[in-house]
């Protein structure tokens, strides 16, 4: 990503990476990037399939050993965010609604990294002998969301690709947790979800989807972190990509073990992961391209042309850059 992605309301920080990039320059200099720090705070979810192979394999405890790893789960992403904003964690994995609000909220937060589209990961569902069997049908009806979230924005754009406004059906924001049992007992007619939430209740319950996220939403996933974070430790953040894009090749090409790893954390049924990573595409994990940020801008407009948000944001103001001549520590 070019540093021309950072805003003039941002140069302070911009300032900061190109001096951290001089410093750093060459990995055999003296002057060599910052050491890993004492403490690595990283936020997951279920969804994060490739953090959770790196947790379950201890990989990053053996990478840094003079780190102490903590993990802290979140059910959701603006949870997750929320989070790292206040400082009780460094590195987290998101979808693409998240980041926007927190941006809008100023919540210091940096998007450091993102894995490919993931568009068949997430659905609007409805039971098994539901009368709904278009989106149009959501007219009038309640569906369960989290607010702030990848399914908000989803369902921002299937009401669209039907015809409908936002006041045309009604919203209720739940976690998912609280949205699966509001839907199992059917307080609500629908919900927005994303994988493994989505395909545990189209097993289990026999769940129909109205519209998965193809055509409508790539459900892009990010890495972030405090702006202090990527400034003091690019290397560190570097190695966390090299160490996920690891991760998810040990899934590409070690499918049962990565099944059993997930299962065995999740506590899901091994059918359920098994159908989840189907989905789920090849996901290495690299700094933002051009392009994902401007998919991402797209994310950031439709919510404030609804309202939704209190401001309008300029997402590359919050892109971090990679210090030219870094290895990954």
């Amino acid at each position: 990503m070019s540093t021309l992605f950072l805003s003039s309301t941002r140069r302070g920080f911009g300032a900061q990476l190109v001096g951290a990039s001089l410093l750093w320059a060459s990995a055999g200099s003296p002057a060599h990037a910052a050491a890993a720090p004492e403490q690595l705070r990283i936020g997951y979810q279920k969804s994060a399939v490739n953090l959770v192979i790196l947790k379950q394999q201890g990989a990053l405890e053996q990478r840094y050993p003079n780190t102490k790893i903590k993990w802290l789960e979140f059910p959701a992403g603006p949870q997750m965010l929320e989070a790292l904003s206040i400082g009780s964690i460094d590195f987290g994995l998101t979808g693409d609604a998240p980041p926007v609000f927190a941006q809008a909220a100023g919540k210091d937060v940096v998007y450091v990294g993102a894995e490919p589209p993931k568009p068949r990961s997430s659905a609007i569902l409805v039971t098994s002998d539901s009368p709904l069997r278009s989106l149009q049908d959501l007219r009038g009806k309640k569906l369960a969301l989290q607010k702030g979230s990848s399914a908000h924005y989803l369902t921002v754009r299937a009401l669209a690709k039907a015809g409908l406004k936002w006041s045309d059906f009604t919203p209720v924001y739940l976690a998912p947790a609280d949205a699966r049992a509001a839907f199992e007992s059917k307080n609500v007619d629908a919900w927005a979800i994303w994988d493994p939430y989505y395909t545990a209740t189209e097993l289990t319950l026999h769940a129909r989807a109205l519209s998965t996220g193809e055509g409508l939403s790539n459900n892009n996933s990010f890495y972030l972190a405090s702006q202090a974070f990527a400034t003091h430790y690019p290397e560190v953040i570097l190695g966390l990509f090299q160490s996920l894009t690891q991760a998810d090749q040990f899934v590409q090409s070690n499918r049962p073990q990565a099944i059993k790893l997930i299962a065995d954390f999740s506590t899901l049924d091994a059918g359920v992961v098994s159908l989840f990573l189907q989905r789920r595409p090849r996901s290495p994990t690299a700094p933002l391209t051009a392009a994902t940020v401007a998919d991402q801008q797209a994310v950031a407009d439709a919510f404030f042309q609804l309202g939704l948000l209190p401001k309008a944001v300029r997402v590359a103001d919050i892109v971090w850059t990679p210090p030219a001549g870094l290895r990954p520590l």
